[in-house]
């Protein structure tokens, strides 16, 4: 779960693991699995960072990499 923030300033938290897309004009975008979006004042880089952080946190990234070095390079 990441922590995020409204525009109108109210933080709510996300489950990292549903955002589907962050889009970044004016304001940035968070379009979850659900289809549901929500405006934030985070950047994208920002959000990304939390991301990985929150992956990281409950051991996502740290599988994901140890799987691929014991698998090796593909052919």
């Amino acid at each position: 779960m990441i922590t995020v923030t409204r525009l109108n300033g109210t933080k709510v938290i996300i489950n990292a693991l549903l955002i589907e897309l962050i889009e970044e004009s004016a304001d940035t975008v968070i379009t979850l699995t659900t289809g549901k979006k929500l405006v934030v004042k985070e950047k994208s880089a920002e959000l990304v960072s939390l991301n990985v952080q929150y992956l990281r946190s409950i051991g996502l990234i740290a599988a994901a990499q140890k799987s691929e070095h014991t698998e090796g390079p593909s052919s």
